[in-house]
């Protein structure tokens, strides 16, 4: 697995939620604010290393795998072939109570079937002993109804929060006092015993899922740190004798090359996040960075960004961004990219590159996705956007009998187990003869997995990240592995690593409407000369005040 907003720390997998604004009411206040009122609530810091007797002891499982591939971290280490032996990790079914779990998870693309309809949610419920019930929302509009789930007070037992999602709800911390579970006491030190494919995780990424001095979500770790590549349709820049694109210029020209409406092809998605990398615009915490005098700045306020929003305006007006995505949020995207090629360059996440790639070789022999390496377009290293932050965080709903939340723990424990174990093939594959087929590499999907499998089990857990094996496309492990391996050494440094941050609600009720704004702008609504009013906007609306709590919250070592 591997996805997000203009900004760096949107997600592992093609995501792109838009925020939408909510209202509920809490003692001592609106938890988030309606249309009509300015949100309230100042943000704030937390030092997280002063929690660490609140997190769960680390315990690996000996299950002897060797990888074969090492990741420089936070790149994790690769595995090309399947263990020849699984282990049965689980000996007794999770769920005991028999009552539904219900949970809302989002997926990306066609919705799968629920579970009347579903032989995959069918056999993995059977061996989870009490059956989970998923409501599956667009991804590319998650946050719009996290939003307003979290306005009604109306939540499922379990709800996955993508990471990134989490920047963009006002006053995040207060709901999830009001609205999920303490899960400190069940998971601290070696409480987490009881939970053993819990207790596997990186320490780091426990510590990401303290808010308010509690441990109060299960976070599901990351399987690479970067939130966004750039892939190219290796297939058709060979059938024209085009190479990989070096340097901006050359992807410039290139695009202009390849697109033909003729023959429906255009060069590019939107790729306006890549663009921004390309100029060194500014990914930590969304955007911010610090001047030389140690001073925040927010990525509108710089050259870089300025440079590259021209670059992408003149992208999108000289007609190299296939027409159906220019009034759309892109959600048919890497279909037009790797089913039709009517698209040649294609940003998603770095997980995009393995599914895709399996799905459609399959009616395209020929089909060869590659990402294009990070260059910049203003001399010296590259920068890349990332951090090692979880995917996700699973947050159990607030009021649930003890017996019962130790049920949903053992429920998302059984989803969490590794590569080896009988569990993760039946989460990850299904069914043998129905959704895979067993060869000397491991399982391969069938169609009707493609079709089912949706993610929906891995969006209610987390595991020890891995990468691979990847049976269906057995040469993409070294390649995925070599460019993250390479790329992670331009890895962008955050000034305010190990700080929890809650930014101004208005800062966050703010996001949206801006990046709006900035999109008329790039698809040609509104011209270049309004950026500077926009800017401006940004900061009477929360951007200095969200200025103020980072110069304030900054690790000692970094003032």
């Amino acid at each position: 697995m591997t996805s997000p907003n203009s900004g760096a720390g949107a997600s592992r997998r093609n995501f792109l939620g838009l925020v939408g604004l909510g209202t509920a009411a809490v003692a001592g206040g609106p938890l988030l604010a309606g249309c009509s009122e300015k949100p309230a609530g100042s943000g704030g810091a937390q030092n997280l290393d002063k929690f660490a007797d609140l997190l769960p002891t680390h315990k690996d499982l000996a299950l002897n795998l060797t990888p074969d591939v090492k990741g420089i971290r936070p790149v994790p280490d690769g595995y090309s072939k399947y263990p020849s032996t699984l282990v049965d990790a689980i000996t007794d079914k999770p769920g005991t109570s028999g009552t539904q779990v219900t949970a809302m998870t989002p997926a990306w693309g066609p919705a799968p079937p629920g579970a009347a309809q579903s032989a995959y949610l069918q056999a993995v419920n059977a061996e989870l002993g009490t059956p989970v019930n998923f409501t599956i929302q667009d991804g590319n509009t998650y946050a719009d109804k996290l939003n307003a789930m979290l306005g009604a007070r109306d939540v499922p037992d379990l709800l996955c929060v993508p990471g990134w999602e989490v920047e963009k709800i006002p006053r995040f911390s207060e709901a999830i006092k009001v609205l999920f579970e303490d899960l400190t006491d069940h998971l601290k030190g070696d409480a987490v015993n009881a939970y053993p494919m819990l207790a596997t995780f990186p320490t780091g990424s426990w510590r990401n899922a303290l808010w308010n001095e509690r441990l109060m979500a299960v976070p599901n770790p990351t399987d690479g740190p970067f939130p966004w590549a750039l892939f190219t349709r290796k297939d058709l820049l060979d059938e024209r004798s085009l190479a990989v694109p070096k340097n901006l210029d050359e992807l410039l020209t290139m695009a202009k090359q390849v697109t033909d409406p003729a023959k429906k092809v255009w060069a590019f998605s939107d790729a306006f996040a890549m663009i921004q990398m390309f100029h060194k615009v500014p990914g930590s915490k969304q955007g911010w960075r610090l001047k030389s005098d140690g001073t925040p700045e927010f990525k509108y306020e710089t050259p870089e960004f300025r440079q590259a929003l021209e670059v992408m305006a003149k992208i999108y007006k000289d007609g190299l961004v296939h027409p159906d995505l220019v009034a759309s949020k892109g959600a048919d995207a890497a279909q037009l990219f790797a089913k039709s090629g009517q698209v040649v360059f294609h940003q998603a996440g770095v997980g995009f590159w393995q599914g895709a790639q399996a799905e459609h070789q399959k009616t395209n022999p020929k089909l060869n996705i590659q990402p294009v390496p990070v260059f910049s377009a203003t001399g010296g290293d590259p920068l890349v956007w990332g951090d090692d932050e979880p995917i996700s965080y699973t947050f159990i709903k607030k009021g649930l009998a003890k017996e019962r939340v130790e049920e949903l723990l053992r429920i998302i424990n059984w989803c969490s187990a590794p590569l080896g174990t009988q569990e993760a093939q039946l989460r990850d594959f299904g069914v043998e003869g129905k959704h895979h087929t067993r060869t000397p590499n491991g399982p391969v999907k069938t169609d009707l997995a493609f079709k089912e499998i949706a993610n929906q089990f891995f969006f209610i857990s987390g595991r020890n990240p891995t990468v691979g094996p990847f049976p269906d496309t057995p040469n993409l492990l070294q390649s995925l592995l070599a460019y993250s391996n390479d790329m992670v050494k331009y890895l962008e440094k955050d000034p305010w690593d190990g700080v929890k941050l809650e930014m101004p609600a208005s800062y966050k009720a703010n996001q949206v409407p801006i990046e709006d704004k900035f999109t008329d702008v790039l698809r040609g609504r509104r011209p270049l000369s309004d950026v500077d009013a926009i800017v401006a906007e940004w900061k009477a609306n929360g951007g200095e005040e969200a200025r103020q709590l980072l110069a304030g919250s900054l690790p000692k070592a970094g003032r």
